[in-house]
């Protein structure tokens, strides 16, 4: 065993590097054809059946409101059954001529189990599956009372979505549905006062990446990696410790719109804002000076700021 790693460790890098020199043209004219093909045949989403949680507000909201102006039927969840009725109503106007509501709360087992066991009941399939409920986190780690405070955020951000993705897997094999899961960007790189955070949307990225190949083909797997977008959930934390000049977001109804074009296109990855992505290059290839920089934003920016508002 240590004779074969030493072989890998010492031939496996030359190799990789000859392979990128002469395959990479290759890969990228490739990708750029497909590209092209996802451009021109986009998916009709009218009469599909989508099921969105987090509905009531945010991404989720405006998400709704792109398929409903495309024809699609929607299921919306959300433990705010007051908002949900008036996005269900707004969805109707739009163009959606078959919307329900179903409050309940993702981080409970038996609600997701209802909220599958209702969409069927009532449509008789499912299409999509749009894990988009989550919620936000602004705290330094050790300024946690104590460290199941935290819980709640692996709960909703986590398990909420494994568990109606569990139960909705039979179902999509049927169809040959979507599973489109909305992580964060903070999945890739480690900002400051979201430690847990963005450890729930790591958890994400890597559990919806294995199944993908677990479930391929049958379900394709479509992950949203936003960065920062100007939601209820998000923006008055900013709002509230650093000042809105702060800010650098891009407004939730652009997000919602491109979003809902990688879907039609069946993209793997959507980042949004798309220069986002350029971010996780630099991070992957110079990880040393991202970690400085971010760093040195803490320090000169959030902490003062964040011990200034307590």
């Amino acid at each position: 065993m240590d004779m074969l790693n030493t072989i890998l460790n010492l031939f496996l890098p030359p190799l990789t590097i000859i392979f990128l020199f002469l395959f990479y043209t290759y890969y990228l004219l490739i990708k750029f054809v497909v590209c092209l093909y996802k451009h021109l045949c986009l998916e009709n989403v009218s009469g599909k059946v989508t099921l969105i949680t987090g509905a009531s507000s945010g991404i989720g909201e405006h998400v709704a409101y792109e398929y409903a102006k495309k024809g699609a039927y929607l299921a919306l969840v959300d433990r705010l059954e007051d908002r949900l009725e008036i996005v269900a109503e707004t969805s109707r106007k739009l163009g959606s001529s078959n919307v329900i509501i179903i409050p309940g709360d993702v981080a409970n087992v038996d609600d997701c189990k209802k909220f599958i066991n209702e969409t069927i009941h009532h449509f008789g399939k499912l299409d999509h599956l749009i894990n988009n409920a989550g919620v936000f986190q602004t705290v330094l780690f050790e300024d946690l009372t104590q460290v199941q405070d935290a819980n709640h955020i692996m709960d909703i951000n986590f398990w909420g979505t494994t568990y109606i993705t569990y139960f909705a897997i039979p179902h999509l094999r049927k169809s040959n549905g979507k599973i489109i899961v909305n992580t964060s960007n903070s999945a890739n790189i480690p900002l400051p006062l979201s430690s847990v955070y963005s450890a729930s949307k790591a958890a994400l990225l890597r559990f919806f990446e294995t199944l993908r190949v677990e479930l391929s083909p049958d379900i394709k797997i479509i992950i949203i990696l936003p960065g920062f977008i100007a939601t209820n959930m998000t923006s008055p934390h900013f709002i509230e410790k650093y000042g809105s000049d702060f800010i650098l977001s891009e407004s939730v109804k652009k997000c919602a719109k491109a979003i809902f074009r990688g879907i039609a296109r069946g993209e793997t990855y959507i980042e949004e804002p798309s220069w986002t992505k350029w971010i996780v290059l630099v991070k992957n290839l110079c990880p040393e000076f991202v970690e400085y920089s971010l760093k040195y934003l803490f320090y000169r920016y959030l902490k003062p700021s964040y011990f200034k508002s307590e």
